[in-house]
């Protein structure tokens, strides 16, 4: 659902008046855990006006939860919110991948004191060679566009798995990186290909396409994995339903009509042989795709 025009215009005029000190520092309880943000940062705002945003993650985590602590890896961490509110939620370990070193400052500030959560300081990459990202911040959130990046900062998933070995049985794995997330995730599931974890990520085509990626790519990738079952949810985290992924590509073009109901989905993705992964998505999403 959309928002009202006067609450647009509220947003807009609280971010320009914040916009003139971007990186004051302020404590916020955001549904559930205090975190240290600049003032700049909009996760308050979306958390105030929709509050299921970003709660399909904690609750998808919830129902995975076993007496095994959970392990999770979050890739664009931001500001570590993700890893707290699945830490409040369940016994877990959180390796936190973050390659803006602006928001690497945040996220220490954050979870550097927590001795269940990782920090990796790099940009993971799968394309060949280095890439020519820089980042682009805006209302607390960086896409990567080309530029120049460090290629010090750089790691691939296979790179990362090889730096984590505490984490080769990871159980969720979470992207949230503005457009590259369709390259990255197959790249995910095929380095932790043993574990076959269940995937959540951020599915935006107009971020896709302007990262340079074909956002319909990433399905036809993950079904040759063994990949099967998906579970949707709207841009602010209400349900939408679970489908099996050979209709994603079709179902997808919502996303691209004009003037889309949705900014983007949230999806979360089982693999074949994961029994205990499906039932947790049929545990949180209930409901079939458009039923």
């Amino acid at each position: 659902m959309r928002r009202s025009l006067a609450g647009r215009v509220r947003n807009r005029l609280s971010w320009t008046v914040r916009g003139l000190r971007p990186e004051r520092e302020v404590r916020r309880v955001v549904q559930g855990v205090e975190l240290r943000l600049p003032w700049s940062h909009r996760l308050p705002d979306y958390a105030r006006l929709q509050p299921a945003y970003g709660q399909n993650i904690v609750a998808l985590a919830s129902a995975l939860a076993t007496d095994e602590p959970l392990r999770l890896i979050d890739v664009g961490a931001n500001v570590g919110d993700t890893a707290l509110q699945v830490l409040a939620a369940v016994d877990g370990e959180v390796l936190c991948v973050e390659g803006d070193p602006h928001w690497l400052t945040w996220l220490r500030r954050n979870v550097g004191h927590d001795p269940r959560v990782t920090v990796h300081p790099g940009l993971l990459w799968s394309g060949d060679g280095l890439p020519d990202l820089a980042p682009v911040r805006r209302g607390g959130t960086t896409r990567f566009e080309r530029g120049s990046a460090d290629a010090a900062t750089v790691v691939t998933a296979l790179g990362l798995r090889a730096a984590h070995p505490a984490f080769d049985s990871v159980r969720l794995v979470k992207s949230d990186t503005d457009g590259h997330d369709v390259r990255l995730v197959p790249a995910l599931a095929e380095a932790y290909a043993t574990a076959a974890p269940v995937l959540f990520f951020e599915y935006d085509h107009g971020l896709s396409r302007l990262a340079g990626n074909d956002p319909l790519d990433v399905w036809p990738r993950l079904a040759a994995l063994g990949y099967t079952e998906v579970g949707v949810w709207d841009n602010h985290g209400a349900p939408l339903g679970r489908l099996p992924l050979a209709r994603m590509v079709e179902v997808a073009g919502a996303l691209d009509v004009p003037r889309p109901a949705w900014d983007y989905w949230d999806v979360a993705v089982v693999h074949a042989g994961d029994g205990s992964g499906l039932a947790a998505l049929v545990e949180v999403l209930p409901e079939a795709w458009g039923s």
